[in-house]
C-alpha cells in the first residue's frame, strides 16, 4: 500500500470510526497503524516523539532484564494489547507486565485482562486519554499498579490499586526513588527519567544487582 493511499485511509478512520467487534478488530487491524479499539470503535493512535520512544523502550528494556533475573513473568510493549471488559476496551499500554501466576490470559494477540502493571509515556496527544479515560478503565479494570510519565513536563506519577479498587497515588521517597509494589525489589530513580541521553542499561542493573 502506497504512503498517500495509507494517509488517506488513515484520515478516513479517524473521522468515521468503524464500529465492529473485538474480534473483527483484531482480524482487520493493520500491525502497521498502531489503534486502540474503545466500545466498539477503533482509534488511530498518532506517531510518537523521539523521546515517548526512548522512554518506552527504556523501561521494556529495564523490565525485562529484571522480571527474567528473577523470573517473574513476562513484559510486552505496544502494540500489544490488552483487552479489559469494564468499558469495554482494547488497549496498547506503552509497556505492560504479567505475572507468572496470570500467564493463561495472555492469548496470541492480546492479554484477555489486566496486567498487573501498565505503564502510558504521555504525550501532547495522549494526555486526556492516559491521565482520564485509561486511568479510569485501568482502575475499573484491574490493573494493579499503573505508572504515567510525563516526559515534557517531567512529571512521573504511581498509582497503586487499593482494597476499595481505587488508585491511590504512591509515594516517591526523600531519595527520588520509587519502590514498586507489584515487582518488588524495583527501585526506580525518577530522575534517571529525565536524563539525556537515558542511563547505560548495564549501570540500572549494576545498582539492582543483576549483573
Amino acid at each position: 500500500m502506497s504512503q498517500e493511499i495509507k494517509n488517506e485511509e488513515m484520515n478516513t478512520r479517524q473521522t468515521t470510526p468503524a464500529k465492529m467487534t473485538y474480534e473483527e478488530f483484531l482480524a482487520q487491524a493493520d500491525e502497521d497503524v498502531p489503534a486502540e479499539w474503545v466500545d466498539g470503535e477503533v482509534f488511530l493512535m498518532s506517531p510518537v516523539s523521539r523521546r515517548h520512544q526512548d522512554l518506552a523502550d527504556f523501561f521494556t528494556t529495564l523490565l525485562r532484564h529484571f522480571v527474567e533475573a528473577r523470573q517473574l513473568g513476562v513484559v510486552f510493549s505496544a502494540p500489544f494489547q490488552m483487552r479489559l471488559a469494564a468499558r469495554p476496551s482494547g488497549r496498547e499500554p506503552d509497556v505492560l507486565f504479567v505475572s507468572s501466576g496470570r500467564l493463561d490470559l495472555l492469548k496470541e494477540m492480546y492479554l484477555d485482562g489486566p496486567a498487573d502493571l501498565a505503564i502510558e509515556v504521555i504525550s501532547t496527544e495522549s494526555r486526556s486519554r492516559d491521565r482520564v479515560d485509561k486511568f479510569y478503565e485501568y482502575e475499573q479494570g484491574g490493573v494493579r499498579e499503573y505508572w504515567l510519565i510525563d516526559p515534557v513536563h517531567k512529571e512521573a506519577e504511581f498509582y497503586l490499586l487499593g482494597d476499595d479498587n481505587r488508585y491511590h497515588p504512591a509515594a516517591i521517597g526523600a531519595d527520588g526513588e520509587f519502590h514498586s509494589a507489584v515487582l518488588e525489589g524495583l527501585r526506580l530513580k525518577v530522575e534517571w527519567l529525565w536524563q539525556e541521553p537515558l542511563p547505560p542499561l548495564l549501570k540500572v542493573l549494576k545498582e539492582w544487582g543483576i549483573i
